[in-house]
């Protein structure tokens, strides 16, 4: 717990109503998404402007306070579980668009600023901004930066770091940094920028943030394919990107997903289907009209039965949001849902959807698999019940398998959710002792106090290691 003495000085910072100390609230920001154990902070601090986190960082530098910075809390690694003996940094109140710049297609945002909220403001310039993660109806851009989300659309466009231009935050001493800048152009210094963004606030905290902005396309085409079988899915997948195609997006839900999102949303979705690909391209309209041809062709000539086009924006929509509350579905069905989200390179979907199957059967547990499957990013959805023990070991079992299966593959522990807590203990099968010793070594420069979010990404000891 913190002295009294640091809870007076927090209150002349933020003043009275922007202090949390009560058990109540301490327990809403003791967790985030991940299935983890909570941890409840001594404070929740709420500051309104950039002087304020840099006295509240000061103050945590000062008196070895740890520091977890929290937007929605939707993180599902556990990166925004906070220390015991910490405080929670809330972006809540900060969370203005300081500008849209039409002309140079920029933004710049605080850390708290909703990301759908950007993504409608911009769609009334006739702008475009491409990350959307599933969370992004509450998920909050700093948090976005903070785990590199990615999205639906992340196969043709991207994840959040490819429109991060520019940072400006608070380091662990309360020093304010400025890094990258509003041209589309920047070599000066060290890329601080690309450093920072993925980092999951274990470098600094941030003030404002600087994203690019593209034209908005200017048509779109929805489809549905149906499979008998969900190995024919994924070849499907797997043949579009050979065929060089890049759809907007390319998702693939199997039947135990389809069934709990039609029962969720009634949109309609064929539950006898073993497998759906729903997919969209975009751009220019004659360009649509070609691809959409040539992907429906291929898709037909790789088995689905069916094809049903989006003749409607309101179709369209309900596309996009059945395939949305996909999350929401499955975490009706049982009372913990394990999110995974290992990626392997796109061609060897087929690979990783078969290996899913089998480490289901051999478990003996469920699993629904739903994701973007055009970049290799599934969704592997254990649904169990983490209060039985024997089949919550047998859950952490199969989740190491899924992890084993995707490096094997050439794979990634992580696509879009980050290390956190969850999936640091795995990170030296993926990036060797070396680079998780490298990175050790650069908190310690940045952050010698060890108050930045401390035991995530690099956390977990690692005895007899030198």
């Amino acid at each position: 717990m913190i002295s009294q003495s640091i809870i007076r000085e927090l209150k002349k910072i933020v003043g009275q109503e922007h202090l949390l100390t009560d058990r109540e609230d301490m327990l809403t920001y003791s967790y985030d998404a991940a299935v983890l154990d909570s941890q409840m902070p001594s404070a929740a601090v709420l500051p309104g402007t950039a002087p304020e986190v840099g006295k509240i960082i000061t103050l945590c530098h000062e008196n070895h306070i740890p520091i977890t910075v929290r937007g929605s809390g939707t993180n599902l690694s556990g990166g925004t579980i906070p220390q015991a003996s910490g405080i929670v940094l809330l972006t809540g109140r900060l969370n203005k668009i300081l500008e849209i710049n039409e002309q140079d297609m920029y933004a710049v945002v605080q850390p708290g600023v909703v990301t759908a909220a950007l993504a409608a403001a911009v769609e009334k310039r006739g702008l475009f901004y491409p990350p959307d993660p599933g969370s992004q109806a509450v998920s909050t851009l700093g948090g976005n930066v903070a785990e590199n989300a990615g999205g639906l659309r992340g196969l043709k466009y991207g994840v959040t770091k490819d429109y991060v231009m520019g940072l400006h935050f608070f380091d662990a001493q309360g020093r304010y940094v400025k890094t990258g800048s509003r041209t589309v152009k920047c070599a000066t210094g060290y890329n601080i920028t690309g450093l920072m963004t993925g980092s999951e606030g274990t470098l600094g905290i941030l003030d404002e943030i600087i994203l690019k902005l593209i034209p908005a396309p200017a048509a779109r085409q929805s489809m549905v394919a149906v499979y008998d079988t969900i190995e024919q899915a994924s070849e499907a997948v797997a043949g579009i990107i050979a065929a060089h195609i890049v759809p907007a997006t390319l998702e693939i839900l199997d039947n135990f997903t389809i069934r709990a999102v039609e029962d969720y949303s009634h949109a309609g979705l064929p539950i006898d289907a073993a497998a759906l690909l729903l997919i969209e391209v975009d751009g220019h309209p004659a360009v649509v009209a070609e691809e959409g041809e040539k992907v429906e062709a291929l898709c037909r000539r790789m088995g689905a039965g069916n094809i049903k086009r989006a003749e409607t924006d309101e179709e369209r929509d309900k596309i996009w949001s059945a395939r949305r509350s996909a999350l929401s579905a499955l975490a009706k069905l049982k009372p913990t849902l394990v999110l995974e989200d290992a990626t392997v390179p796109r061609s060897k979907i087929p690979d990783m959807v078969r290996a899913l199957q089998e480490i289901a059967k051999t478990h003996r547990i469920d699993i629904g698999t739903f994701g973007h499957a055009g970049d290799g990013n599934l969704h592997p959805t254990i649904l169990t019940d983490r209060r039985n023990k024997e089949e919550f070991k047998r859950v952490e079992e199969a989740i190491e398998a899924i992890f084993d299966k995707a490096l094997s593959l050439g794979g990634t522990l992580s696509g879009e959710h980050g290390t956190g807590i969850a999936k640091a203990p795995f990170l030296e099968k993926e990036a060797g002792w070396s680079s998780i010793l490298f990175s050790r070594q650069l908190r310690a420069a940045l952050d010698p106090r060890n108050i930045l979010n401390p035991g995530k990404i690099t956390g977990v000891s690692q005895e007899g290691r030198h």
